[in-house]
């Protein structure tokens, strides 16, 4: 099954092939409900918001705003769906935060196992990143994990984090970048 949906095209999608547009609707449907329960929204507004991020994604692919894809599908896909729910989540004034357990950020995470990058799908750059975000110490993986790949503001780590102050939290951030930056470039080079 996922080698299927790995063989589909952005080309065959915007063929509007009903067939094609189903696959990637329903293989990718319940892997994402499963994903979403984390979020303790009801399974009506995880529904809602698949259907919401399915139809951005659509809307992507036939407008030519998504011209070619660095990620597999599923993970776009649920790239979308994980910004609509964070979304969701502020409108309803849910914290993502709250008792939020820092320890599980670096645990492997099967439910979203399955649609992780591919390593032979990733650009170079891509693969400089994952390599060298690994040699960063725990609390800069945890930070950045936190604030680009589940979308917390600097407030809601700060609230996590057990931070002084939302300055702390940037000037943190921000030697993490950097820090990663000149790894990065050092071995580019």
């Amino acid at each position: 099954m996922e080698n299927e949906l790995a063989e589909i095209s952005l080309d065959d999608l915007r063929k509007g092939s009903d067939r094609v547009l189903r696959k990637v609707y329903e293989d990718n449907r319940a892997k994402f409900l499963n994903f979403a329960k984390r979020y303790h929204l009801s399974e009506e507004e995880n529904v809602d918001v698949y259907q919401d991020a399915y139809i951005v994604f659509y809307e992507n692919v036939m407008t030519g705003k998504l011209e070619n894809l660095t990620s597999s599908i599923s993970t776009y896909l649920f790239s979308i769906g994980k910004y609509l729910i964070f979304d969701r989540m502020r409108k309803n004034k849910k914290s993502i935060s709250g008792s939020y357990d820092l320890s599980r950020v670096s645990e492997s995470d099967e439910q979203i196992s399955a649609f992780e990058l591919d390593g032979s799908n990733l650009t170079q750059e891509q693969k400089l990143l994952k390599e060298h975000f690994k040699t960063l110490g725990g609390k800069c993986q945890e930070l950045l994990t936190l604030f680009y790949y589940r979308g917390f503001t600097i407030q809601e780590i700060m609230k996590a984090g057990n931070y002084n102050s939302e300055n702390v939290v940037k000037a943190a951030k921000s030697r993490c970048m950097k820090n990663l930056k000149e790894r990065i470039q050092e071995n580019t080079y």
